[in-house]
């Protein structure tokens, strides 16, 4: 529950609105290899390709009406046309027959109308907001991207969304999209201390932990190497 709203997090990395039959994503960063690119950092030119096929899979199962993503749906705005013909074409075969809109992210404040879709600054459905950038202070329903949260458990980095039942900071869904660690200031500038919980995600499953039970990111080398820490 969020802010009084029944919703269902996939494993994948999405929430869904089961009554509204909406499914919600943040920080695709599509083309982020391109623009790498293009100041002369090679990477593999495959994370486009791999984004849309897990989103693909989640919109074959959940079959949503509307799409919403939170921003940051491109790594800049001429991502849409250093798309490969074969990744513009499964794009929008996603966006066919329902309702797409792309919220304005710090990265791609303008996207071309050619990627299709709807373009807006926030949406608000019922008791939720919808926007990129979270908002300082107690904000009742929000649900944003842009930090990319993450836990550290066990020694591994996850995904995962982080709530204290009245707003929520969703994973980035990217596959080259970085994490920065649910410990740092800008989350606990969100949260009150102590409330904030995580929603790690792992294959096939989604585990809630309580955050004072994850390692900052200080804490993991020392561990990692069997020493310490300070």
């Amino acid at each position: 529950m969020l802010a009084g709203t029944a919703l269902k997090i996939d494993p994948v990395g999405a929430l869904i609105y089961e009554d509204e039959r909406m499914l919600i994503v943040a920080d695709l960063h599509l083309e982020k290899g391109s623009s790498y690119a293009r100041r002369g950092v090679m990477l593999p030119p495959y994370d486009t390709a791999t984004t849309l096929a897990r989103l693909a899979v989640l919109i074959a199962r959940w079959s949503p009406r509307r799409v919403v993503a939170l921003g940051d749906s491109f790594h800049d705005n001429s991502g849409p046309e250093r798309m490969a013909d074969v990744d513009r074409a499964s794009l929008a075969a996603m966006q066919a027959g329902r309702e797409w809109i792309w919220i304005a992210g710090n990265h791609d404040p303008n996207i071309p109308a050619d990627a299709g879709g709807e373009r807006l600054p926030r949406v608000d459905v019922g008791k939720l907001h919808l926007r990129h950038e979270p908002r300082a202070g107690m904000q009742q329903g929000e649900i944003s991207g842009h930090l990319h949260p993450v836990a550290r458990i066990a020694g591994k980095r996850r995904r995962c969304l982080i709530t204290d039942g009245n707003r929520a900071v969703m994973p980035a869904f990217g596959a080259y999209a970085g994490g920065l660690n649910i410990h740092d200031e800008a989350f606990e500038l969100l949260f009150p201390r102590g409330r904030k919980r995580a929603h790690v995600l792992a294959e096939n499953q989604v585990f809630e932990v309580c955050a004072t039970r994850c390692y900052p990111e200080e804490l993991l080398r020392p561990i990692a190497w069997g020493m310490s820490p300070r």
